[in-house]
């Protein structure tokens, strides 16, 4: 693997949680990609009036430690796999000891700038991945969400479908300009910010409900697992809204799914599944949910949505 990120956690980076937000790793992932655009010869990906670019279309994130503001982190990556249009990328983000604090799956298409329509890589460009071709360690697989796996088509993930399960609306907003990357599509770190800024609108309350019953003062969610899959790009000015599902539960986990949807034309911009935690955030401690207390969720989240 080579090095495509080295840096620290900024407080700004961090939420209420004391922790680095998930938007953030996400950015730290997309900056990576610049760096291994260069490594792979399309050193023009991300640059304005670039010809071709290289788009995320199914994204798996591992979460396994925090990172906490001012702790020095790196980033390194390889290929998975290489197609005709497309590549596997795989990165981690690790601690100055060594330890796993987040690991990424995405496969990316190779397309061009305006259309989005994939191309076939240069013979230069193939030459350079193979050569970087590598495996992943065992201890960053994918653990409770499948990947890579089956998703809805376009065609099956819409508001209609979303109000005939009667998922309820918890984040609405517009597009605004400083969320675009150089060619005008909302930046992939944003739609992940986003999906976290939505979330609390469901379950804040619940939180401390459970909270509570266990005797916890300060409680907040976390996230283990992702797999996001983007549809379509937004770009400035454009409406979305987030709709919520119940994907599962267990004793110390639930699996929200969400899709993000344009009100306008009433697809979807991407789909994910994520699944959770609630946290002690003055232990930081996995909270385990009350049988009780699971039957509530499931009465503000109905199941149906899927990836």
């Amino acid at each position: 693997m080579i090095t495509v990120w080295q840096g620290s956690a900024n407080t700004w980076d961090c939420d209420e949680m004391g922790h680095m937000n998930v938007r953030v790793y996400v950015e730290k992932a997309m900056e990576g990609m610049g760096a291994l655009a260069h490594a792979i010869k399309t050193p023009h990906a991300f640059r304005p009036k670039t010809p071709s670019t290289l788009i995320p279309v199914d994204q798996h994130i591992r979460y396994m430690r925090e990172v906490h503001a001012g702790r020095p982190i790196s980033m390194e990556a390889c290929l998975l796999e290489v197609g005709e249009t497309d590549m596997v990328v795989y990165q981690e983000m690790r601690h100055a000891d060594g330890q796993p604090a987040a690991a990424f799956r995405t496969r990316y298409v190779h397309a061009e700038a305006k259309s989005g329509a994939p191309f076939p890589w240069s013979a230069r460009s193939r030459a350079a991945m193979e050569a970087l071709i590598g495996t992943p360690p065992k201890e960053t697989a994918p653990r409770s969400v499948k990947w890579p796996g089956p998703c809805l088509d376009d065609g099956q993930t819409t508001i209609a479908e979303a109000d005939r399960i009667g998922a309820p609306k918890i984040g609405v907003g517009a597009v605004p300009p400083e969320h675009l990357d150089v060619l005008g599509r909302m930046r992939p770190e944003w739609i992940m910010g986003r999906l976290s800024d939505s979330v609390p609108s469901l379950l804040a309350a619940w939180r401390d409900r459970v909270a509570a019953r266990q005797g916890k003062a300060r409680t907040g969610g976390a996230v283990l697992e992702y797999r996001l899959v983007y549809r379509r790009w937004p770009r400035a000015g454009d409406l979305f809204e987030v709709r919520t599902g119940l994907g599962g539960t267990g004793e110390k986990t639930h699996s929200l799914v969400h899709w993000v949807l344009d009100p306008v034309s009433g697809g979807a911009w991407a789909t994910c599944e994520a699944v959770a935690v609630t946290f002690d955030i003055e232990s930081r401690k996995i909270i385990p949910t009350e049988p009780e207390q699971i039957a509530e969720l499931e009465s503000l989240a109905p199941t149906g949505l899927k990836v």
